[in-house]
Protein backbone atom coordinates (compact mmCIF):
# COMPACT_ATOMS: atom_id res chain seq x y z
CA UNK A 1 0.00 0.00 0.00
CA UNK A 2 2.75 2.22 0.66
CA UNK A 3 4.23 2.65 -2.86
CA UNK A 4 0.48 3.61 -4.20
CA UNK A 5 0.39 6.45 -1.85
CA UNK A 6 3.51 7.88 -2.79
CA UNK A 7 2.45 7.83 -6.51
CA UNK A 8 -0.90 9.24 -5.45
CA UNK A 9 0.98 11.94 -3.44
CA UNK A 10 2.92 12.54 -6.35
CA UNK A 11 0.59 12.93 -8.75
CA UNK A 12 -1.52 14.94 -6.58
CA UNK A 13 1.55 17.53 -5.75
CA UNK A 14 2.31 17.29 -9.60
CA UNK A 15 -1.32 18.75 -10.44
CA UNK A 16 -1.04 21.35 -7.79
CA UNK A 17 2.28 22.81 -9.25
CA UNK A 18 0.76 22.81 -12.34
CA UNK A 19 -2.27 24.25 -11.40
CA UNK A 20 -0.84 27.20 -9.50
CA UNK A 21 1.41 27.66 -12.36
CA UNK A 22 -1.76 28.39 -14.85
CA UNK A 23 -3.42 30.27 -11.40
CA UNK A 24 0.35 32.54 -11.41
CA UNK A 25 0.10 33.26 -15.39
CA UNK A 26 -3.18 34.11 -15.46
CA UNK A 27 -3.13 36.33 -12.44
CA UNK A 28 -0.29 38.10 -14.05
CA UNK A 29 -2.32 38.50 -17.27
CA UNK A 30 -5.07 39.96 -14.99
CA UNK A 31 -3.03 42.11 -13.90
CA UNK A 32 -1.18 43.29 -16.94
CA UNK A 33 -4.48 43.91 -18.62
CA UNK A 34 -5.87 45.90 -15.52
CA UNK A 35 -2.78 48.11 -16.30
CA UNK A 36 -3.05 48.28 -19.76
CA UNK A 37 -6.88 49.30 -18.93
CA UNK A 38 -5.52 52.04 -16.52
CA UNK A 39 -3.27 53.61 -18.77
CA UNK A 40 -6.17 54.04 -21.64
CA UNK A 41 -8.29 55.64 -19.37
CA UNK A 42 -5.45 57.72 -18.06
CA UNK A 43 -4.97 58.33 -21.85
CA UNK A 44 -8.43 59.26 -22.02
CA UNK A 45 -8.81 61.41 -19.31
CA UNK A 46 -5.56 63.65 -20.56
CA UNK A 47 -7.26 63.62 -23.82
CA UNK A 48 -10.89 64.90 -22.73
CA UNK A 49 -8.83 67.63 -20.57
CA UNK A 50 -6.86 69.18 -23.55
CA UNK A 51 -9.97 69.29 -25.42
CA UNK A 52 -11.91 71.23 -22.54
CA UNK A 53 -9.03 72.98 -21.78
CA UNK A 54 -8.50 74.43 -25.77
CA UNK A 55 -12.42 75.19 -25.51
CA UNK A 56 -11.31 77.63 -22.46
CA UNK A 57 -7.81 78.84 -23.29
CA UNK A 58 -10.19 80.18 -26.81
CA UNK A 59 -12.73 81.58 -25.12
CA UNK A 60 -10.91 83.14 -22.00
CA UNK A 61 -11.47 87.12 -22.48
CA UNK A 62 -14.10 88.70 -24.55
CA UNK A 63 -11.94 91.30 -24.70
CA UNK A 64 -9.28 89.55 -26.74
CA UNK A 65 -12.18 89.22 -29.54
CA UNK A 66 -12.44 92.85 -30.33
CA UNK A 67 -8.88 93.05 -30.77
CA UNK A 68 -7.87 92.35 -34.60
CA UNK A 69 -7.23 89.41 -36.59
CA UNK A 70 -3.05 90.49 -36.90
CA UNK A 71 -2.74 91.50 -33.09
CA UNK A 72 -4.83 88.08 -31.91
CA UNK A 73 -2.20 86.17 -33.59
CA UNK A 74 0.09 87.27 -31.00
CA UNK A 75 -2.28 86.29 -28.11
CA UNK A 76 -0.72 82.79 -27.46
CA UNK A 77 -1.19 81.62 -24.11
CA UNK A 78 1.44 78.36 -23.62
CA UNK A 79 1.36 75.66 -21.47
CA UNK A 80 2.79 77.22 -18.20
CA UNK A 81 6.23 75.30 -16.73
CA UNK A 82 6.47 72.64 -14.41
CA UNK A 83 7.91 75.20 -12.12
CA UNK A 84 4.91 77.67 -13.02
CA UNK A 85 2.15 75.10 -12.38
CA UNK A 86 3.57 74.15 -9.10
CA UNK A 87 2.92 77.90 -7.81
CA UNK A 88 -1.15 77.34 -8.53
CA UNK A 89 -0.73 74.80 -5.14
CA UNK A 90 0.38 77.53 -3.03
CA UNK A 91 -2.84 79.44 -3.25
CA UNK A 92 -6.29 79.40 -4.86
CA UNK A 93 -5.64 82.93 -5.81
CA UNK A 94 -2.67 82.05 -7.57
CA UNK A 95 -4.61 79.20 -9.57
CA UNK A 96 -7.39 82.14 -10.42
CA UNK A 97 -4.88 84.73 -10.99
CA UNK A 98 -3.22 82.92 -14.15
CA UNK A 99 -5.10 82.55 -17.49
CA UNK A 100 -3.97 79.27 -18.20
CA UNK A 101 -4.15 77.84 -14.80
CA UNK A 102 -7.88 79.54 -14.69
CA UNK A 103 -8.83 77.59 -17.90
CA UNK A 104 -7.68 74.47 -16.56
CA UNK A 105 -9.60 74.65 -13.37
CA UNK A 106 -13.04 75.19 -15.40
CA UNK A 107 -12.44 72.42 -17.85
CA UNK A 108 -11.42 70.22 -14.07
CA UNK A 109 -14.93 71.51 -12.81
CA UNK A 110 -16.92 71.02 -16.10
CA UNK A 111 -14.90 66.78 -15.72
CA UNK A 112 -16.92 67.11 -12.43
CA UNK A 113 -20.46 68.61 -13.54
CA UNK A 114 -19.57 71.56 -11.23
CA UNK A 115 -18.71 74.20 -13.68
CA UNK A 116 -21.67 76.54 -12.68
CA UNK A 117 -19.19 78.09 -9.76
CA UNK A 118 -16.04 78.81 -11.59
CA UNK A 119 -18.86 80.56 -14.12
CA UNK A 120 -20.75 82.39 -11.44
CA UNK A 121 -17.85 83.59 -9.72
CA UNK A 122 -16.14 84.90 -12.94
CA UNK A 123 -19.93 86.52 -13.51
CA UNK A 124 -19.88 88.42 -10.34
CA UNK A 125 -16.07 89.25 -11.38
CA UNK A 126 -17.26 91.15 -14.44
CA UNK A 127 -20.33 92.53 -12.91
CA UNK A 128 -17.95 94.38 -10.49
CA UNK A 129 -16.13 95.88 -12.97
CA UNK A 130 -19.24 97.16 -14.81
CA UNK A 131 -19.39 101.19 -14.55
CA UNK A 132 -22.45 101.87 -16.62
CA UNK A 133 -25.67 101.99 -13.77
CA UNK A 134 -28.02 100.50 -16.98
CA UNK A 135 -25.29 97.77 -17.90
CA UNK A 136 -24.87 96.96 -13.66
CA UNK A 137 -29.29 96.68 -13.69
CA UNK A 138 -29.06 94.54 -16.49
CA UNK A 139 -25.94 92.48 -15.79
CA UNK A 140 -27.90 91.68 -12.12
CA UNK A 141 -30.89 90.41 -13.31
CA UNK A 142 -28.97 88.04 -16.19
CA UNK A 143 -26.52 86.84 -13.17
CA UNK A 144 -29.89 86.08 -11.00
CA UNK A 145 -31.36 84.39 -14.24
CA UNK A 146 -28.81 82.32 -14.93
CA UNK A 147 -27.55 81.28 -11.92
CA UNK A 148 -29.71 82.01 -8.36
CA UNK A 149 -33.56 81.66 -9.15
CA UNK A 150 -34.79 78.70 -8.47
CA UNK A 151 -34.29 75.95 -11.16
CA UNK A 152 -31.92 78.59 -13.19
CA UNK A 153 -30.00 76.65 -16.19
CA UNK A 154 -26.64 76.78 -14.08
CA UNK A 155 -28.25 77.48 -10.77
CA UNK A 156 -25.73 77.35 -7.89
CA UNK A 157 -25.52 76.05 -4.32
CA UNK A 158 -26.27 78.60 -2.02
CA UNK A 159 -28.87 79.03 0.66
CA UNK A 160 -32.56 80.65 0.62
CA UNK A 161 -32.00 82.95 2.99
CA UNK A 162 -29.14 84.63 0.33
CA UNK A 163 -31.25 84.04 -2.51
CA UNK A 164 -34.14 86.36 -1.53
CA UNK A 165 -31.63 88.83 -0.58
CA UNK A 166 -29.96 89.30 -4.08
CA UNK A 167 -33.49 89.06 -5.51
CA UNK A 168 -34.64 92.39 -3.04
CA UNK A 169 -31.74 93.90 -3.85
CA UNK A 170 -31.16 93.15 -8.14
CA UNK A 171 -34.43 95.87 -8.03
CA UNK A 172 -31.75 98.51 -7.24
CA UNK A 173 -28.68 97.02 -8.37
CA UNK A 174 -25.29 97.86 -6.71
CA UNK A 175 -21.76 96.38 -7.25
CA UNK A 176 -22.42 94.37 -3.58
CA UNK A 177 -25.34 92.75 -5.28
CA UNK A 178 -23.94 89.26 -4.76
CA UNK A 179 -21.06 89.70 -2.79
CA UNK A 180 -22.49 87.47 -0.01
CA UNK A 181 -23.17 84.41 -2.80
CA UNK A 182 -19.57 85.15 -4.48
CA UNK A 183 -17.80 84.61 -0.97
CA UNK A 184 -19.88 81.28 -0.84
CA UNK A 185 -19.34 80.02 -3.90
CA UNK A 186 -15.50 80.56 -3.55
CA UNK A 187 -15.23 79.02 0.03
CA UNK A 188 -17.25 76.21 -1.48
CA UNK A 189 -14.15 75.85 -4.38
CA UNK A 190 -11.41 76.54 -2.45
CA UNK A 191 -12.62 73.98 -0.05
CA UNK A 192 -13.56 71.15 -2.00
CA UNK A 193 -12.77 71.41 -5.50
CA UNK A 194 -9.41 73.12 -5.86
CA UNK A 195 -7.92 70.37 -3.51
CA UNK A 196 -9.31 67.53 -6.06
CA UNK A 197 -7.85 69.33 -8.81
CA UNK A 198 -4.47 69.70 -7.26
CA UNK A 199 -4.68 65.89 -7.19
CA UNK A 200 -6.21 65.38 -10.19
CA UNK A 201 -4.38 63.81 -13.64
CA UNK A 202 -5.38 67.71 -15.00
CA UNK A 203 -2.76 69.08 -12.59
CA UNK A 204 0.02 66.29 -12.36
CA UNK A 205 0.12 66.08 -16.32
CA UNK A 206 1.14 70.31 -16.17
CA UNK A 207 3.94 69.35 -12.91
CA UNK A 208 5.36 66.98 -14.84
CA UNK A 209 9.22 67.62 -15.07
CA UNK A 210 9.13 66.01 -18.93
CA UNK A 211 5.32 66.37 -20.19
CA UNK A 212 4.50 63.48 -23.07
CA UNK A 213 3.66 66.14 -25.24
CA UNK A 214 4.02 70.29 -25.29
CA UNK A 215 0.37 71.89 -26.16
CA UNK A 216 0.25 75.37 -27.32
CA UNK A 217 -3.28 77.17 -27.16
CA UNK A 218 -3.95 80.04 -28.45
CA UNK A 219 -7.13 82.10 -28.48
Amino acid sequence: AGPHRRVAMQSALFLAVQHGGRMERGSRRRSEAEEAEKGRMKRTIIKDWKTRLSYFLQNSSNSNKRKSKKAGKHRNYFRPSPEEAQLWSEAFDELLANKYGLAAFRAFLKSEFCEENIEFWLACEDFKKTKSPQKLTSKAKKIYNDFIEKEAPKEINIDFQTKNMIAQNIQEATHTCFSAAQKRVYSLMENNSYPRFLESEFYQELCKKTPITRAAQGT
